[in-house]
């Protein structure tokens, strides 16, 4: 079998921004929603094993169909109002069963197995409704019951089997503060009152033969249920006002409160149980993982001999600006505990051998579209922009004991009060970036930041030529300000105490999510102001001496291009030819000029002028296409150049991509610059197209990202007769394809991988960055031998 043309090396990613997303799964996969898809996550591993694609809106709730030694089955539901069960086969994930009936975003899920071939399936939605589902081989999902609420809404659901009969019994949650329980096929059985506030939260385990139920509420509080079978010889008595009991013709059990767990300050949001109840009585140490508001995470346990509920451990967030935790989970071996917050990020703790629970490792991303992307010039890390106004920065950890290398953000160099939109590297530590305001800000990496880099990366601070005597240690934001503020050596004694945890923060491996928030900030070092509108493109020269800026524009006047002094960070020109946005831009690799692609469906090629006494312009128009001769006819998303700077491709939503030139070494005048490939319809409309050579020096390769999410890989040969010089060489598969529109797609600067040096073998290798509307960031390896 031929290797496949695209290896997936890391997907940066964060969980949806909703609470019942996260699930941990008995072996030791944890499942999330990640925008429109379930990601498959390994903590150990520390990377993303698969991607499940096949809901058109955000999924809302994931849970495994838990079974104590593996799991076979996963359901997830989301803002398309659909459910879908899961099913592992071959180690591959298939989609097995849809749920479809709601008429609103479903946004809690649970579900047991009835049989080895039977699923029970419970959904609650927006419409007021919780639905029971029966999922079978046949790959059928009937509708066995529908519960309605009227203008209610349950928040949560949660499934079991009551102890001797296995008859499934069902819990919800919901905005009357109360708990409700149902018997499959039966009318109500309990309605169980205590909170005084929407109950956001359900979880059962079995413990001797019984049942416990947490639940947990906006009241800040949670309360546990004993629900067990009544007999004659049960210790309490029927007058006994605490006890609730239920008679049918298949059961009879009672039920009473447990406890009430004080302890959070704020809304508790998640419960979950360890052991769950399918793991039986197989471990005899109960304990219950709760996560709020409050930003902090409570284990409780029974103490011995009295068997009082106390707080054993808690964990969680000191300061910073960010809401609290939307839900927890715990390892099946009960040694790492996980939380997942407003922002979407994993936050993970693990048990040491001293019992200490310390933060780890854990994966993170944007939890908004990411809107562009660049390598560093040397090709080790990856800036990334989103609209969930952050800069993020990932590289590989070399050092992390003996497990393959894996990608981790290391650095949040910039968190913004406006959506990003573009970013430019300019040299190996300093970035522009653009926002939805008229201000361009430059960044430039402080002495923190470098000697952090060179731990994590592994590469020695002497390959990093750069001296960091002059730089600042760090950056903070004070209080309702946009700009970040350097933090000399100096004076960290006489600043607050917040800048001097940013001066100490030196890591030797990825730092946790508090620290990117607050310690890993670079300073800004300029602003930028000429724009009349918000941003929208920018591109940087290879030399690193010239920046091009654009905004959106419905005028001429608006649309123009702003070109920038790095030296002195002053406006030299405004390149005035386009009469809409324009969509990006690229300087060719030897600088000489500057190519910009537009939504009025034309290009515009500037050339750089030799400096004379008479011509003070830097750029002059070399060629463009006027509408009326324009191939394109709907807006050209991107453009690229040839790394030898002979051709230049665009690509639109007209799905056609087309290939230009030839340029000249040295052109002197102005020339009309044609067509000189066929024209390649992608299928879809196509919004991000780079170059690469390929082996043969008389070829290109060229991939091309896709509205719908996908990413193609051509290559292209000069001279042939049209229609034969595109050859398709691949594209992703389901599931490392984007599941939607691809934003920006970069080449690695230089051959090879990044994090495993520059061996003669890796030279055949090429990395490729994509962004996307997804939410996440991805970087392929492709092995150019192949073609």
């Amino acid at each position: 079998m031929a290797p496949p043309v695209f290896e997936t090396c890391h997907v940066a990613c964060c969980a949806n921004r909703t609470p019942h997303v996260v699930s941990w799964g008995a072996g030791g996969t944890v499942a999330f929603g990640t925008c429109n898809s379930v990601a498959l996550y390994n903590p150990q591993e520390r990377t993303v094993v698969a991607l499940l694609n096949g809901h058109t809106g955000r999924v809302n709730a994931v849970q495994w169909i838990h079974r104590p030694d593996c799991e076979q089955h996963l359901v997830s539901a989301g803002s398309d109002n659909r459910v879908f069960v899961w099913e592992a086969q071959n180690d591959i994930f298939i989609r097995s069963a849809e749920c479809t009936g709601h008429t609103a975003p479903v946004s809690s899920v649970d579900g047991i197995y009835l049989h080895e071939s039977q699923i029970l399936v419970a959904s609650a939605a927006s419409d007021s409704t919780v639905r029971l589902w029966l999922c079978s081989e046949d790959k059928n999902a009937e509708c066995l019951q529908t519960l309605s609420f009227d203008s209610g809404f349950m928040m949560d659901v949660s499934l079991a089997l009551l102890p001797g009969s296995g008859v499934p019994v069902l819990a919800c949650g919901g905005d009357d503060s109360r708990v409700h329980l149902y018997v499959l096929n039966h009318e109500k059985a309990l309605t169980l009152q205590g909170h005084e506030d929407w109950v956001r939260g359900l979880a059962w385990t079995s413990l001797g033969g019984e049942l416990l139920l947490a639940s947990c509420s906006q009241d800040c509080l949670i309360r546990v249920w004993r629900l067990c079978a009544k007999s004659g010889t049960n210790a309490h008595t029927d007058d006994d006002p605490t006890i609730i009991k239920m008679k049918e013709d298949i059961f009879e059990f009672a039920v009473s409160l447990e406890t009430v767990l004080a302890g959070h300050e704020n809304w508790v949001y998640g419960v979950h149980w360890h052991p769950p109840f399918y793991q039986g009585e197989q471990q005899q140490h109960l304990s219950l993982l709760s996560a709020s508001m409050d930003k902090t995470m409570i284990l409780w346990a029974p103490e011995e001999g009295s068997g009082v509920w106390v707080e054993q451990v808690r964990v969680g967030e000191v300061g910073g600006n960010t809401l609290g935790f939307f839900g927890c989970q715990m390892s099946p071996d009960g040694s790492m505990i996980m939380a997942h917050a407003f922002h979407g990020a994993l936050h993970l703790w693990c048990k040491d051998q001293g019992n200490e629970w310390r933060p780890a490792v854990v994966m993170s991303g944007h939890f908004n579209a990411v809107q562009d992307l660049s390598w560093d010039p040397d090709g080790e890390f990856i800036l990334s922009v989103g609209s969930d106004q952050t800069t993020r920065l990932f590289t590989p950890w070399r050092k992390h004991e003996g497990r393959q290398l894996t990608w981790h953000e290391i650095s949040r160099p910039q968190i913004h009060g406006y959506d990003m939109q573009c970013l430019a590297m300019v040299g190996r530590f300093q970035f522009v970036s653009g926002a939805d305001e008229k201000v361009l800000r430059v960044f430039q990496a402080p002495r923190n930041f470098v000697e952090n880099f060179a731990n994590i990366s592994g590469i020695s601070r002497e390959k990093l030529l750069l001296d960091t005597a002059n730089l600042p240690e760090g950056a903070s934001t004070p209080a309702l300000g946009l700009s970040n503020k350097a933090v000399f050596q100096g004076e960290v004694l006489v600043s607050s105490a917040s800048f001097y945890i940013i001066a100490s923060s030196k890591f030797i491996k990825p730092p946790p999510e508090d620290h990117l928030l607050q310690n890993t900030l670079w300073p800004e070092v300029q602003k930028l102001y000429g724009h009349g509108f918000e941003m929208f493109c920018l591109a940087a020269d290879s030399g690193g001496t010239l920046v091009a800026s654009a905004c959106k524009a419905t005028k001429m006047e608006h649309a123009s291009i702003l070109l920038w002094d790095t030296s002195s960070w002053r406006q030299v020109q405004a390149l005035s030819y386009h009469t809409l946005t324009v969509t990006q831009m690229a300087f060719s690799p030897d600088s000489q000029f500057l190519l910009a692609v537009s939504r009025d469906r034309t290009w515009s090629l500037w050339k750089h002028n030799s400096p004379t006494s008479e011509n003070t312009e830097r750029f002059s128009l070399f060629s463009h296409t006027a509408k009326e001769s324009a191939v394109h006819t709907r807006i050209i998303w991107s453009c690229d150049w040839s790394p030898d700077g002979t051709y230049f491709a665009t690509c639109s939503r007209d799905k056609k991509v087309i290939v230009w030139g030839r340029i000249e070494a040295e052109p002197t005048r102005q020339c009309d610059i044609k067509p000189c490939s066929s024209i390649l319809d992608v299928g879809d409309s196509a919004t991000a197209e780079p170059i690469v050579n390929s082996p043969a020096l008389c070829s290109y390769l060229m991939a091309v990202g896709l509205e719908c999410g996908r990413i193609v890989l051509y290559k292209w040969t000069p001279g042939l007769e049209p229609g034969s010089d595109w050859i398709c060489c691949g594209q992703t598969d389901t599931s490392q394809s984007h599941c939607l529109a691809v934003k920006r797609l970069r080449w690695r600067p230089k051959a090879g991988r990044a994090g495993h040096g520059q061996s003669d073998s890796e030279s055949s290798w090429a990395q490729l960055a994509s962004a996307s509307a997804d939410h996440s960031v991805k970087i392929f390896s492709v092995n150019k031998q192949a073609f």
